[in-house]
């Protein structure tokens, strides 16, 4: 299993962090491993909402489809792919930042499968790569304005 935490620190309040986050089509704005992402459901954002997201890793793209497995709007949001060779749940949960603002908390976990699994050690590795870049894609993101789309869009499961 490969897992990456990394939590990042926003003058973002914590509804606005979590619509921007909880719509995971917003990833391409951030993660610069993903080439393009979009929803393939309907407001409100809800357990069921999917996202094909499109990764590119050493020049060969990759598109999975998430699935929100859990919301608990303002608080936290599970997302889920799945693909013949491995998993990924991701987490991201919302905390209030004393003084203000909200400290985002994301953990990606990637359970490879079956004779994946040899694999697992050299993922790891470009599984931290990975996700640095996409820490740091996330901190610039929001220490600049968030955007004007509203947090009631989003409903709890």
């Amino acid at each position: 299993m490969a897992r990456y935490t990394a939590t990042v620190d926003t003058a973002w309040d914590r509804e606005e962090a979590f619509a921007y986050l909880a719509d995971f089509a917003n990833i391409s704005d951030w993660d610069p491993g993903v080439v393009r992402a979009s929803r393939h459901t309907g407001e409100p954002l809800a357990v069921g909402a999917r996202f094909e997201v499109t990764t590119s890793y050493m020049g060969r793209e990759s598109t999975l489809i998430y699935e929100t497995i859990e919301i608990e709007a303002p608080r936290k949001v599970v997302l889920r792919a799945e693909t013949g060779t491995f998993t990924s749940l991701d987490t991201m949960t919302f905390d209030l930042r004393p003084g203000g603002g909200t400290l985002v908390t994301y953990d990606a976990d990637l359970a490879m499968k079956g004779i994946a699994r040899l694999a697992e050690l050299p993922m790891r590795l470009a599984f931290r790569r990975i996700g640095d870049a996409a820490r740091d894609g996330l901190r610039n993101r929001l220490a600049d304005a968030p955007p004007r789309a509203s947090a009631k869009a989003v409903k709890s499961a």
